[in-house]
């Protein structure tokens, strides 16, 4: 809470207007509320609180006090002016006492009600706005604002004579309750319960621990054979975890000693193993030459019992090698054989194919024979291959003769063909140029096509935002236009109504009877 300005009129020992910025006291940090008694210091404090609960702190608040100041004239009314900032928000808050003024019509005094009015400042239209004029509406929204109530406030913050030895006073449970409240102290207490609790499941713990290291006790005492001896000490106890470590270490030293001893005999265990192992090495080493020589001895003489039989085959040996290189020439000798009389027969089946007259000619004869058989089939050969050849050449030409007449046509028309082709081949060279330059102009596009759509894209996204941001500043508009027109005809239909109560109070009064 920040304090901006107060204005005071015709309040306790202020009987004119006193206006205070508390802005210009407050640019170095701090300031001081000093003076000689009776100057009005503690009034100050009491228009603060005034105006933000309706009723000042102490005593001075019982009944039949006044606030109105003694020095105040007739015409001038009771009010308390404040602004504040409350969080976020810039709040005024406007009070007047229940207070007597001089009668419109006619002489005496009548009892003007109590009034209060809070505003709210609207940084965006730069304008203070109605938000209530109920006691009660004020009274609810400053206390949720502040979070404290007009006792609490006065004990914390203002520190009224008297007050504040009160509070310190009281016992923990008040303070601890407003303390509480002030500043929200329930995660403290959520840490403090959380924190007991991690202490008795640490507890619960440490016990199981215990209990878990009392049985490896017992387990260790009875495998060190000394009867299961165990710890005097109870789990949870502080001297459990170092009475069993003093156990586990003399069970461990005596374990050790054992250990040593055991070693010593396995290292003399192991000696004797080991001269034992290496007699047996040598044992089984003579035993294996042994039968190795024995078995040398009878291999000698089965070979000596084998001797005559061996000599034997090498002379087979020696008689087959010999005949082995001689049967080439035998093979060669019996495939002479039969090639000669396979030639025999082939010349006797050729024999009987000739006729008669031949039958019995000789090489020379049939050879001549041959020869000039050969020469007339010779001839009739070629002169069957120059008849195909001329047929074949007949054809030829007259394919040539239709080839050559489809030529003749063709040549016409290529000739009247190009007779055209420098104006056409101009025009297609013109065409291709065309082309080419399309396709770099095509080209030289393309690479700036994308950024021009995203551009437009862009700027049509930029015209729909604009049209959509002046509906909504028009919306907006005319809310806040509905809004400040739904609030007046609220506030003013409620000062109709409370005049016309008025009126209707009034209209039922009579002289000497006593008010509705």
């Amino acid at each position: 809470m920040r304090l901006h300005r107060l204005a005071i009129t015709a309040f306790g020992p202020f009987g004119t207007t006193q206006e205070i910025d508390f802005d210009a006291l407050s640019t170095a940090g701090l300031f001081l509320l000093h003076g000689p008694t009776g100057a009005g210091k503690t009034s100050v404090l009491d228009a603060v609180c005034f105006a933000l609960y309706g009723a000042v702190p102490g005593a001075r608040q019982a009944p039949g006090t006044s606030l109105r100041s003694d020095h105040a004239p007739l015409g001038t009314s009771t009010e308390v002016v404040l602004e504040l900032t409350v969080g976020e928000r810039r709040l005024e808050i406007t009070r007047s006492p229940a207070q007597q003024r001089p009668k419109k019509r006619g002489g005496g005094f009548t009892t003007e009600k109590a009034q209060s009015r809070l505003r709210h400042y609207d940084p965006e239209t730069g304008e203070w706005q109605g938000l209530s004029k109920s006691h009660q509406e004020i009274g609810e929204e400053i206390t949720q604002l502040l979070g404290m109530s007009r006792e609490q406030f006065c004990q914390v913050v203002l520190l009224p004579q008297g007050d504040f030895a009160r509070f310190l006073r009281s016992d923990a449970e008040a303070r601890g309750r407003l303390l509480g409240r002030l500043f929200d102290t329930r995660r403290f207490a959520a840490v403090e319960d959380r924190l007991a609790e991690l202490r008795r499941s640490a507890e619960h713990q440490v016990r199981e621990g215990d209990e878990r290291l009392l049985a490896l006790s017992h387990r260790m005492a009875q495998a060190a054979g000394d009867g299961g001896a165990a710890v005097a000490e109870r789990p949870g106890e502080p001297g459990l975890a170092e009475a069993v470590r003093t156990r586990a270490a003399l069970a461990r030293s005596e374990a050790r000693e054992q250990l040593d001893i055991a070693s010593l005999r396995l290292t003399a265990a192991e000696r004797r193993e080991s001269a034992a192992r290496a007699a047996l090495d040598a044992a089984r080493e003579l035993a294996e030459r042994q039968s190795r020589y024995a078995d040398a001895v009878r291999r000698r003489e089965e070979l000596a019992a084998h001797r005559p039989r061996r000599d034997e085959g090498q002379r087979a040996l020696d008689r087959s090698l010999k005949a082995d290189r001689v049967a080439p020439a035998l093979d060669l000798r019996e495939e002479a054989e039969r090639a000669h009389r396979a030639a025999s027969a082939a010349l006797g089946r050729a024999r009987s194919g000739l006729p008669a007259e031949l039958a019995d000619a000789g090489t020379e004869q049939l050879s001549a024979l041959e020869r000039r058989l050969r020469e007339e089939l010779g001839g009739l050969e070629s002169a069957r291959r120059a008849e195909r050849r001329s047929a074949e050449l007949a054809a030829e030409r007259a394919t040539l003769d239709r080839e050559a007449r489809a030529d003749e046509e063709f040549l016409q028309d290529a000739a009247a063909w190009l007779a055209g082709w420098e104006p056409h081949r101009a025009g297609l060279q013109r065409r291709v140029e065309a082309a080419q330059d399309a396709t770099a102009r095509a080209e030289h596009l393309a690479g700036r096509l994308d950024p021009a759509r995203r551009r437009l894209a862009a700027a049509r996204r930029r015209d729909e935002l604009t049209r959509e941001l002046a509906a909504a500043r028009d919306r907006l508009t005319t809310a806040r236009e509905r809004r400040n027109e739904a609030h007046e005809s609220w506030l003013d239909g409620k000062s109709r109504r409370l005049r016309g109560i008025a009126a209707e109070l009034a209209a039922a009064l009579e002289p000497g009877a006593p008010c509705q």
